[in-house]
């Protein structure tokens, strides 16, 4: 096997099962809605979501992802139409114990940062671009804060809030998250903590956005 971590090659192993699955899995050729255990799943243990106004929708993504690069805009615009009723939440993935974990720690410190900062919606799409296009090294301060100046961000509030006890708690959560989740396959999104997809699921990255929807009509219909 070549260099590539585990957690890479199981991802990928998923991706192909799906792809080998997906016209029955997504529905895209008998038009059937998405079921239970084909297209998505229920968690054993449901997690508790952060507000009561709107459905929750979780991703759990990773920059060094190609999926998770490939599920950014779509996700993005599934995001931009559901303002109104659906809280997305993204969460940096970290495999704690993982051999990328310590690599995945830091590109979840550099995501808690912008996100502390308001910078998301601007830079997400740009950390992606530089991580697996141009195969930039952002998992240290110095590497982040440089790629921040860059990107025209003030070097000492990043620095700031780079360090912080609340971007370093985040972190810590974000990797219980994933534990917690039973995630296994990257990217995925869990509607209203209870319900998980993810591409081998859906039946691709382009079908995830479908499924979302569907989840998130359901979860609409039981609160009525």
């Amino acid at each position: 096997m070549n260099s590539k971590s585990l957690l890479r090659s199981t991802v990928l192993l998923a991706i192909a099962a799906g792809i080998a699955v997906s016209p029955l899995q997504a529905g895209a050729v008998s038009h059937q809605p998405p079921s239970e255990g084909a297209q998505f799943v229920k968690l054993d243990h449901p997690q508790p979501v952060r507000e009561s106004v709107r459905t929750e929708a979780a991703e759990f993504f990773w920059y060094d992802c190609v999926h998770s690069q490939q599920l950014e805009q779509p996700l993005q615009a599934w995001a931009e139409k559901h303002r109104a009723d659906v809280a997305l939440r993204r969460v940096p993935a970290i495999w704690p114990g993982g051999p990328d974990e310590g690599a995945q720690r830091g590109h979840a410190r550099l995501y808690y940062t912008l996100e502390r900062l308001g910078l998301v919606e601007r830079l997400q799409s740009s950390v992606f671009r530089s991580v697996r296009t141009d195969q930039t090294d952002l998992t240290t301060e110095a590497t982040a804060t440089d790629w921040a100046v860059r990107h025209g961000v003030d070097a000492e509030l990043f620095r700031r809030t780079y360090r912080s006890d609340e971007v370093a708690r985040s972190v810590d959560e974000a990797a219980a998250d994933f534990v917690r989740y039973g995630v296994n396959e990257l990217p995925t999104v869990v509607v209203q903590g209870e319900y998980r997809t993810s591409p081998s699921k859906a039946g691709g990255v382009e079908a995830m956005p479908e499924v979302l929807d569907y989840l998130v009509q359901q979860e609409q219909l039981r609160g009525n």
